[in-house]
């Protein structure tokens, strides 16, 4: 677990998400991968790659180029440096909603939810 990333920092707070890869669209090097949730970054942060953090948004079901969400829980991985923020926009989710939202991309790691 990244500890610099604590849920408690994060969770129901509303965040600005510029949207890089809105859903409907293929990852960049991965073509086959086609974004079924849209899926971006909040600026002026940063992760242990390098690069801001990255946010899954959940509840809308058009492409987005930006939003504002509010931070509902975050992905651990247990074999990756990156952590995961997850906001949604409508709905309720759960642990399983969220891990079924995101198992386009999350089914590649040893990832859990982590909510309050």
């Amino acid at each position: 677990m990244d500890a610099n990333l604590h849920l408690s920092d994060w969770i129901g707070r509303m965040v600005e998400i510029v949207i890089d890869r809105p859903l409907g669209t293929a990852h960049p090097r991965y073509p086959d991968m086609v974004y079924p949730i849209n899926y971006g970054y909040l600026p002026g942060t940063l992760a242990p790659d390098g690069h801001p953090l990255d946010v899954y948004v959940l509840g809308y079901d058009q492409p987005l180029e930006r939003c504002s969400a509010q931070v509902i829980a975050m992905i651990r991985r247990k074999d990756d440096v990156e952590d995961k923020i997850v906001v949604a926009l409508s709905g309720r989710w759960d642990d399983a909603s969220i891990m079924k939202a995101v198992a386009f991309q999350e089914g590649y790691f040893n990832s859990y939810v982590e909510l309050p």
